[in-house]
């Protein structure tokens, strides 16, 4: 029997250049005070790299300097802005409310072409509208269905500038958990069928012949159609050209700052947007050097969850066996939930030098195994008997990162292929 097999069993204008100088000043004195806040990281008698107080300081993601609130209109007039929102649970729609009174920076700065949760932009209005014209089209959500793709393949004609914002955009985030099983066929067969509401619904009054959502139903009144489902969960990078990512579930304040600075300077100022392709409102280092806590490489033999132990409110939650995902998570959220106790979910991904996130959580934790120096080897058995106390590997290691892994989706081996 394979060993994950025995582990499964056990468990617009540009400004003038004094404008454009100005921010360059601003950037450069910003940057010469990052680099005389840093910190040199300090050892421990092992050898092994800690965190100072300062250290952690320096390591925080401050808000963005946003200048003046009510700004009026950019030089060139207001830009066009649009927001959708794909597969998601709508959390990143609401989190860009958090910008809080910044919304009338936004407000002064651009028409909301497009925001289903808060403006009334209709699908015909997008399609009437000349290509390229949307400056900047945030989109939340990954790409579950056939109206989700339509939309995001829409906005990305209509636009000079896509930013994939929340993990589900980024990363799939949770609805690419469903890449797990089979296919739509299986999740609408399970959640219409075999739950116990659903099941007795079914029971009940359709006995024989289960009633789940058709694609198509033609009424007196006309056909009606819902969109279709796809097998496989999608990343907005996988269907349509992204141009900057802003990761996190939701992105926090801090990292939203940072996106609203790239747009308001482009569109007052004329300042460059960042490379294509860039990360927005995130640091280099990983979420353990933001976090407060006390490091001390225990050796794991026990995985728990928060609410099995008494957790020390000081000292690092993996030092405790708490399953965290913070050395393999990116830097940017300031460490929010470990602050109070709660595991690093990995929320906000990778960093730009890891590939597949899971893989490197699972790294990052098999180094604490009760590897001695005096015995340098283990053997499966305590190793499966470590990880078999894991609920839910899948669920830890890929709860956002499912849609950009290199596992992608679940597979059945048919005649040895």
């Amino acid at each position: 029997m394979a060993f994950f097999d025995r582990f499964r069993k056990k468990g617009e204008e540009k400004a003038t250049k004094e404008v454009k100088k100005e921010v360059k000043k601003d950037i450069k004195v910003a940057t010469d005070k990052a680099k005389k806040e840093a910190v040199a990281p300090t050892k421990n008698a092992a050898g092994c790299v800690t965190k100072t107080p300062e250290s952690v300081k320096a390591s925080q993601l401050p808000f963005a300097e946003l200048g003046e609130l009510l700004p009026g209109a950019p030089p060139g007039g207001k830009i066009n802005l649009a927001i959708y929102w794909a597969a998601a649970c709508g959390g990143c729609d609401v989190s860009i409310l958090d910008v809080n009174e910044r919304i009338l920076t936004i407000g002064d700065m651009a028409n909301i072409v497009m925001w289903p949760i808060a403006a009334d932009g209709k699908e015909k209005d997008i399609e009437a509208m000349a290509d390229g014209s949307i400056t900047v089209s945030i989109i939340s959500g990954a790409v579950r269905n056939t109206e989700n793709e339509h939309m995001v393949k829409l906005l990305r004609k209509k636009s000079l500038i896509v930013v994939s914002y929340g993990t589900c955009a980024c990363f799939g985030g949770s609805p690419a958990l469903a890449n797990l099983v089979s296919g739509k066929d299986e999740i609408l067969d399970y959640v219409y069928t075999k739950t116990v509401s659903t099941a007795t619904f079914q029971e009940d009054y359709h006995k024989g012949k289960p009633v789940v959502p058709q694609n198509s139903y033609k009424a007196p009144e006309g056909e009606l159609t819902l969109p279709v489902l796809f097998d496989v969960v999608k990343t907005l990078d996988q269907v349509i050209d992204v141009d900057y990512y802003v990761p996190g579930c939701p992105p926090l304040q801090e990292t939203i700052s940072y996106m609203l600075q790239a747009v308001a300077n482009f569109a007052y100022a004329g300042v460059a947007l960042p490379p294509k392709g860039t990360t927005i409102g995130v640091v280099t280092k990983t979420l353990c050097e933001q976090c407060n806590r006390r490091k001390e490489f225990r050796r794991i033999t026990k995985i728990v969850e928060p609410h099995e132990v008494d957790v020390d409110p000081e000292l690092c939650l993996m030092d405790q066996g708490i399953l965290c995902l913070g050395p393999a998570t990116v830097g940017g959220c300031n460490a929010r939930c470990t602050s109070v106790g709660q595991p690093c979910r990995g929320c906000y991904g990778p960093t730009a030098w890891v590939q597949e996130h899971g893989a490197s959580a699972l790294t990052a934790i098999a180094s604490l195994f009760p590897v001695l120096d005096e015995d340098a080897t283990m053997g499966e058995e305590p190793i499966i008997d470590i990880m078999s106390t894991i609920k839910d590997p899948l669920g830890y290691f890929y709860a956002f990162t499912m849609g950009k892994s290199l596992i992608k989706k679940s597979v059945t081996e048919r005649g040895g292929k």
